[in-house]
């Protein structure tokens, strides 16, 4: 039996096929952005997604066809009323034709929950759908600390902490574009801060589990003259060491004890050795490839109801 998972992100088209044990095969596009540019229309995605979908769908359903038993979908961004984004329509749209020509059931899930889901199937911790956990979710759009519940279905999440403004992903690829680098920045101002002499620390303010970060945004970019590794690591330090504070408080205000870290922005190494060393609590990662955004989570939710079903 095979689940295939089918994802349109804001930046990222993926499809999935997922069979169990932790196998699964993918294919994954990143959207093309305009050099210099922050972000994408909405706009734009759609007709991206919709351009590249069905050739990647062709391709990866291929000889997998007949032991297809469910299609999964992400619908939205989060699991609450009214998360919304237009780019999700082109990945429920296909999913939909996808199930009816093949006669299976169609789940659709919200594209946070393939990132927890994603994050579990990778780090090997399937033991966490039977238990409260701590997840943390690091994007581009995103960065929340989650008590999180698995109810036999997808994740009953509800918000303990985050950034009140941008997300740590933003601050990362604003400064990356603010130096010349091409976006979305995080691979490439991750191997610019390997070369860096020095790092500069930027204080920083976390309330409870909670904190801000267009100040740092504001120092940061006010410091830029090209490419400069010093400030790139002083960024990704700067995330590091936020995360370490609020994650930690979290910890303490919960006394949940695991914590799964999932997100484009989990994929950092300098993120990644901060959180393992100096958190005091189980901390378990997504592989960095599906760190970021990708439907093998996606695909694994509908595997699991499908086999409940």
């Amino acid at each position: 039996m095979t689940a295939l998972g089918i994802d349109t992100s804001n930046y990222t088209t993926s499809v999935a096929l997922y069979a169990g044990g932790g196998e699964y095969e993918m294919r994954r596009k990143i959207l093309d952005i305009k050099s210099g540019s922050r972000g994408i229309r909405q706009s734009d995605a759609v007709f991206i997604h919709n351009r590249e979908l069905p050739c990647m769908l062709e391709e990866l359903i291929g000889a997998a066809r007949a032991g297809l038993r469910a299609v999964g979908v992400s619908t939205r961004p989060r699991s609450v009323e009214g998360s919304y984004m237009p780019v999700f329509t082109v990945g429920h749209g296909h999913a939909k034709t996808a199930a009816a020509a093949l006669g299976v059931p169609l789940y659709g899930f919200s594209h946070q929950d393939g990132h927890i889901m994603a994050a579990i199937m990778s780090a090997g911790r399937f033991d966490l759908l039977e238990e409260l956990f701590l997840s943390v979710h690091i994007s581009g759009g995103t960065t929340e600390i989650l008590r999180t519940a698995y109810n036999g279905y997808n994740f009953e999440c509800e918000i303990i902490g985050g950034t009140l403004d941008i997300s740590a992903g933003q601050l990362i690829d604003r400064v990356g574009v603010a130096m010349g680098l091409k976006f979305p920045c995080g691979a490439e101002l991750e191997r610019l801060a390997e070369r860096a002499a020095e790092e500069y620390r930027l204080p920083f303010s976390v309330k409870g589990s909670y904190v801000n970060l267009s100040g740092a945004e504001t120092k940061l970019l006010r410091q830029i003259s090209g490419a400069d590794a010093d400030i790139a690591r002083t960024v990704l330090c700067y995330i590091r060491d936020v995360l370490v504070r609020m994650i930690g408080n979290a910890v303490s205000e919960t006394r949940i004890k695991k914590v799964l870290i999932a997100g484009g922005v989990a994929s950092n190494g300098i993120v990644r050795s901060g959180l393992c060393e100096e958190l005091d609590a189980e901390v378990y990662f997504a592989s960095r490839e599906l760190s970021t955004d990708n439907a093998v989570g996606t695909a694994c939710l509908a595997y699991m109801a499908s086999v409940q079903n």
